[in-house]
């Protein structure tokens, strides 16, 4: 018996619903896109954990399938299931929280960034970012017509940070 048949029994036995197709096929869509999925901004168990992927039953046909099919992304999954990933950010504006978002805020796609030092890395021409009080006043920003590396302390008092032409912002550990 194959992997992929394992799984797919497996699936049956527990009563797993992982979308129209068969639970193997789930598991193999999700180990060829993981390669690439980091390119939106977001880590790759951020990635899982935040489109959708591991919702429902999702989760534990993963949790089985990737180890026989793509075992090299076990820890990805791992991480998503936990919620102990690095979250990325790419260009846009994020509400900053260390609480998840809100019902209210989420029905408004009003994405959060935790508070942290974060830098963007890579080439860059005319990046801009830029840090704002609750109430929209700009406390710091910055316009960099040519950058390799940019490093925001983002304050747990600060209410928005902005980012427009930089590249995936990631936490400085």
């Amino acid at each position: 018996m194959g992997p992929e048949r394992e799984i797919d029994e497996l699936a049956d036995e527990k009563g797993w619903l992982v979308g129209d197709g068969s639970a193997s096929g789930f598991v193999q869509d999700i180990c060829d896109s993981l390669p690439v999925s980091s390119i939106d901004g977001a880590s790759r168990p951020q990635w899982l954990a935040e489109s959708g992927q591991m919702d429902g039953d999702n989760g534990k046909a993963l949790l089985v399938g990737v180890p026989k099919l793509c075992p090299e992304w076990s820890k990805a999954v791992k991480q998503a299931v936990a919620g102990t990933y690095e979250r990325w950010f790419g260009n846009g504006t994020y509400v900053v929280s260390s609480k998840p978002p809100t019902a209210e805020e989420a029905e408004e796609d009003m994405v959060t960034i935790p508070p942290g030092t974060y830098r963007a890395k890579g080439r860059m021409e005319d990046c801009y970012w830029e840090r704002t009080s609750k109430g929209g006043e700009i406390i710091d920003n910055q316009f960099a017509t040519s950058a390799q590396s940019i490093t925001v302390t983002i304050a747990p008092s600060d209410g928005q940070f902005t980012a427009e032409r930089c590249e995936v912002w990631k936490p400085v550990k």
